[in-house]
């Protein structure tokens, strides 16, 4: 079932108030921290918020990545030691938040939705993601570990590679890119029910197709209300322009634009896709009643003349020619039986049946 409010408690406080409102999460906040360039690379993982930790060498890109939102204090020291607002800080902390992206003078707000399937719930689940795009920086927040940015960090391990030599705007490039990649495999899961669903309904739909097909258009428009706003920041990110994102970054983010366009466009085609199944379920039902009321009609009108026929002779007249015939009986049957033939003749003459 989708939700379309949630129970808050930051009602009467004032802005910048840092408060979780999110759903209960269990797990413990983890935090990591990459600082790389060209040449070398360091990581510290699963450390407090020292002053090492928060440290910046000026010579190196710093990402520091927090898994677990729920313990604002964190979202507060690194919030400090990087400049951020508070009420961007606010919002990363809101998990009801729309994507988007905010400018502010030093630095990109940038707010997406990580999508993923719940193989035990079978739905779609949506995960906000938080990034802080700074000169020589970048914080990205998640509310659950999540192993969709492993593939960056394995490019950041390599000694080769662009996303080395590059600044913190092509990191988080190259993290929404991730996250647009991921999209395309959810929409192949969907695109493998659809199949089946599909074939279902030519062979033998059942009763509960139609319930699926529904189900499946609300996960689209799920979708589509996720990533449409992702095409709008992406352009907005590209025009951001030095020294946040530079002109080399903004090929790149072109390249992810139209991934992106091409994940709204086949989230369309699905919605439009699933209206026709739709129609075809309805058609289904409809034919497969049509046939059946083709049967039950053709069987009435065979049994009209007979039952005719039996009403004539069911009439208690005592002077009726026939009631004295010997073979009176068995040629009724016959006659019938004749009436009944000629019948079935003349529909399959007509190609009723």
């Amino acid at each position: 079932m989708i939700r379309f409010f949630r129970k808050t408690k930051k009602a009467g406080l004032p802005p910048g108030t840092l408060i979780h409102t999110g759903e209960p999460v269990a797990e413990a906040v983890t935090l990591s921290c990459i600082r790389f360039n060209e040449k070398e690379m360091e990581t510290v993982s699963d450390a407090d918020l020292t002053e090492a930790f928060l440290s910046r060498p000026p010579d190196k890109i710093v990402w520091i990545n927090v898994d677990g939102i729920h313990r604002v204090t964190v979202i507060e020291k690194i919030g400090q030691t990087f400049g951020i607002h508070p009420l961007t800080q606010e919002d990363v902390v809101n998990t009801g938040q729309r994507p988007k992206l905010e400018t502010y003078d030093d630095y990109l707000f940038i707010v997406l939705k990580m999508l993923y399937m719940d193989e035990a719930a079978d739905e779609v689940r949506a995960e906000q993601v938080s990034l802080v795009l700074g000169d020589g920086f970048l914080l990205s927040f998640q509310e659950t570990s999540t192993h969709v940015f492993d593939t960056v960090r394995e490019r950041l391990r390599k000694t080769t590679g662009r996303i080395r030599g590059s600044g913190a705007d092509y990191l988080a490039y190259a993290l929404i890119d991730a996250m647009v990649d991921h999209y395309f495999l959810i929409l192949e899961t969907f695109a493998e029910r659809m199949e089946t669903l599909e074939d279902e309904l030519l062979d033998n739909p059942g009763r509960d197709a139609m319930g699926r097909i529904h189900e499946m258009k609300r996960e689209m428009i799920f979708l589509r209300r996720q990533i449409w706003p992702l095409k709008e920041i992406l352009g907005r990110m590209k025009k951001a322009g030095p020294p946040l994102v530079k002109k080399t970054t903004g090929v790149y983010l072109s390249d992810v634009l139209d991934h992106t366009a091409q994940v709204v466009d086949t989230v369309a085609s699905f919605r439009d896709i699933l209206t026709g199944m739709l129609d075809l379920y309805l058609s289904t039902v409809s034919n497969r009643m049509n046939e059946v009321m083709k049967v039950l009609t053709i069987i009435s009108t065979l049994f009209i003349p007979l039952t005719f026929l039996a009403g004539i002779y069911g009439m208690n007249f005592k002077y009726m020619p026939e009631l004295e015939w010997r073979w009176g009986y068995f040629g009724l049957w016959g006659v019938m039986a004749v009436v009944a033939l000629l019948m079935l003749l003349f529909f399959k003459r007509k190609k009723w049946l």
